[in-house]
């Protein structure tokens, strides 16, 4: 794999004329040419503005974590496509995870599965099963609270091998996670994989676990936050930043531009008000599940907006007045019917 992220791009073919022409001619000339550097950097920040809204830096962020990504499956997709599917090249879907695939938050479920294996302590899950429980009531992030989480997991996998974690994941994933997707958002991920579309997880939850999930479900691969990785054991330290909000913005940038992928084609879903600017960035952005924030921005801006929990979806529908009369009533009917 290249050793940075400009020996990365140098081998980008992008979809775009003025990108290539920085990642071709302009953008890796020889050090001791500092203007003409200069100049490409100048235009490859140019482009970068014009094609996605974001500076060079956040751009070359979102290359770190993609390579880091790609780096961690092992290749650039985890499944291959079905070959009696013509497949549209142009187009994919990302998902996000957390209560838009997968109900809860699944850094949290995978923190309490090593928990039961006792890899925490009862106060040090404390603290994590409180924020779990937040997170399903509410159904909306807190940022405070995820960046503690990429402290703690940072903290929890510093020296531990890759291999030891990657088993880990699969075995919480098989127990406790894949179990909880939302049938409804996973036959939308299935209607792109049958378009022939690309299909990609997009989350702040570590690489490892989100492509395992995204090879449970038959997805094309999964953009995470990546840990950095020495002689096979965690660092400690992140490559890049967590994906969360603007980061996912700045990865499925760089995978578009490696993946020749048309953004006004592609579609994009999430549950939170956090991930504006990846929903924002595709041609059919959709709210799923989505927090009381996202479904403001949702309804004024036109975005389509799918809701699979169904309590919830029956408070709005209904209100909790006639909720609570209905399960009065039912509790009756069920007491008569004892007796």
């Amino acid at each position: 794999m290249p050793d940075s992220p400009r020996e990365f791009l140098a081998n980008w073919t992008a979809s775009r004329g003025n990108l290539r022409n920085f990642l071709e001619q302009q953008a890796f000339a020889p050090l001791g040419e500092e203007h003409q550097r200069a100049a490409g950097e100048a235009s490859a920040a140019a482009a970068v503005e014009q094609l996605f809204g974001i500076d060079l830096d956040s751009f070359s962020s979102g290359v770190d974590s993609v390579q880091g990504s790609f780096e961690s499956a092992g290749s650039r997709s985890l499944t291959q496509p079905d070959p009696d599917i013509p497949q549209d090249l142009g187009a994919a879907a990302f998902f996000d995870v957390d209560n838009t695939l997968v109900q809860g938050s699944s850094l949290v479920s995978f923190a309490l599965g090593l928990a039961r294996r006792r890899y925490f302590s009862l106060s040090e899950i404390l603290p994590i099963a409180w924020k779990q429980l937040k997170f399903r009531v509410s159904g909306s992030e807190n940022t405070e609270d995820v960046a503690a989480g990429r402290v703690q997991a940072l903290e929890f996998v510093k020296g531990r091998s890759v291999a030891e974690m990657v088993a880990l994941c699969e075995e919480i994933v098989d127990q406790s996670m894949a179990e909880k997707a939302y049938p409804g958002t996973k036959q939308l991920a299935q209607m792109h994989l049958d378009a022939g579309q690309q299909v990609w997880l997009v989350t702040a939850t570590p690489v490892q676990l989100a492509q395992i999930l995204a090879q449970r479900f038959g997805f094309t691969g999964a953009l995470g936050t990546v840990a950095e990785v020495e002689d096979g054991r965690f660092t400690g330290r992140l490559v890049g930043d967590i994906l969360h909000g603007p980061g996912k913005m700045h990865a499925v940038a760089a995978l578009a531009t490696l993946e020749n992928l048309d953004l006004e084609r592609c579609t994009a879903y999430s549950d939170s008000a956090n991930d504006v600017p990846m929903l924002s960035m595709v041609g059919t952005p959709v709210a799923i599940n989505p927090d009381s924030t996202l479904r403001d921005i949702a309804e004024e801006k036109g975005w389509l907006i799918r809701d699979y929990r169904s309590v919830r979806k029956a408070v709005r529908t209904y209100g909790i007045p006639a909720l609570v009369t209905a399960l009065f009533s039912y509790g009756g009917w069920r007491i008569a019917h004892r007796r």
